[in-house]
């Protein structure tokens, strides 16, 4: 796909989902999904075919989602970042974040290294590990204020691991399909659903998030707050 052509659908889908982006963001963008068409070419990233479709899953969703991000939230890790995508676009979106990419496999490791050297984000490593190894690391337990992963289903154990990164009053943010109940069947202490969130109507993703409490803490109703280049109108 031209760049020209990227940009033109973008910022025409983004409008239509109450998005305004800044030229700046909309050029990372570009350079991210043409970066990301190239290697898909080599080897298999991520299902993408230029279709609007995937425009909207690998771009827009994450753009969406900003809103969703607390806003006093400084690191962010993702879990399976794969092709980059939520993380690079909502790093892009909020630059602000410092950002961890967790990945087990060498090759997609690689993408995600050259994606940060040629989009020049800052703040932001790739760990080429599984995040239960991660556990090892105290120095990463409780660090992220939010940390996000694409889930195709959700288990009691896998929640279990990625509490442990979360700061409390940190968020989980899930992003999915359209299948499977809005309130998780398995949610562990000390994790505590807020709300499951529609993304792309056309798509009819969604997003769960969870939040981190500490004992005696009040419940936390999710911010719609955002910083960065996306704009979400009230």
């Amino acid at each position: 796909m031209a760049p020209r052509d990227f940009t033109s659908r973008l910022t025409r889908r983004a409008t239509r989902a109450g998005l305004s982006l800044t030229d700046e963001v909309v050029e990372k963008l570009a350079a991210f999904y043409a970066l990301l068409s190239r290697w898909n070419q080599k080897i298999n990233l991520t299902a993408l075919d230029d279709s609007d479709a995937a425009i909207e899953r690998l771009i827009l969703e994450p753009l969406i989602a900003v809103r969703y991000v607390p806003a006093e939230a400084a690191r962010m890790m993702d879990v399976g970042s794969g092709g980059g995508s939520p993380a690079i676009p909502l790093k892009i979106a909020l630059p602000r974040l410092a950002l961890t990419m967790v990945e087990a496999k060498a090759r997609k490791s690689a993408f995600l290294r050259e994606a940060v050297r040629h989009l020049e984000l800052e703040d932001t490593v790739v760990e080429n590990t599984r995040v239960e190894e991660l556990l090892t690391k105290p120095s990463l337990h409780e660090t992220f204020g939010v940390v996000t992963m694409r889930a195709v289903r959700v288990e009691g154990r896998t929640l279990h691991t990625l509490q442990a990164f979360i700061k409390p009053n940190g968020h989980l943010l899930l992003f999915r399909g359209p299948h499977g109940p809005s309130i998780p069947p398995v949610v562990i202490p000390p994790l505590e659903w807020l709300d499951t969130y529609p993304l792309l109507d056309s798509l009819q993703s969604r997003l769960t998030a969870l939040a981190k409490r500490s004992v005696g803490t009040a419940r936390i109703v999710p911010r719609g707050t955002m910083t960065g280049g996306v704009d979400h109108p009230s």
